[in-house]
């Protein structure tokens, strides 16, 4: 069971991080030449670079998360919420295997 879900973690990391590679272009700096890019066609770039780095942000905090997680299966405290200590549904976990919280806590 704790090589499977090791396995699990790990895999969600590395779709992760494959992910934020993928992305890399929409973190890139938007072009200020107003000759070859229309106002609204720079606008519509430099939002398109904010969500970028905001779902960068997301994907980050989730690969910290992961870690964590891998770090208390580690210690043998995976599967207890962090801020109670009571044990962690089984479907909770199956649905995220990386939640440091119990339903209760996570609210």
């Amino acid at each position: 069971m704790t090589a499977d879900l090791r396995m699990v973690l790990h895999g969600l990391r590395a779709d992760i991080e494959a992910l934020r590679r993928a992305a890399n272009n929409d973190q890139k700096p938007v072009a200020l030449d107003q000759q070859s890019v229309g106002r609204l066609s720079r606008m519509d770039s430099m939002q398109m670079q904010a969500m970028g780095k905001a779902e960068d942000a997301r994907r980050a905090q989730t690969l910290r998360k992961i870690d964590a997680a891998l770090a208390r299966l580690d210690a043998g405290e995976y599967g207890d919420c962090v801020r109670c200590g009571d044990e962690i549904a089984k479907g909770r976990l199956d649905k995220d295997p990386a939640t440091p919280f119990c339903v209760n806590c996570a609210g």
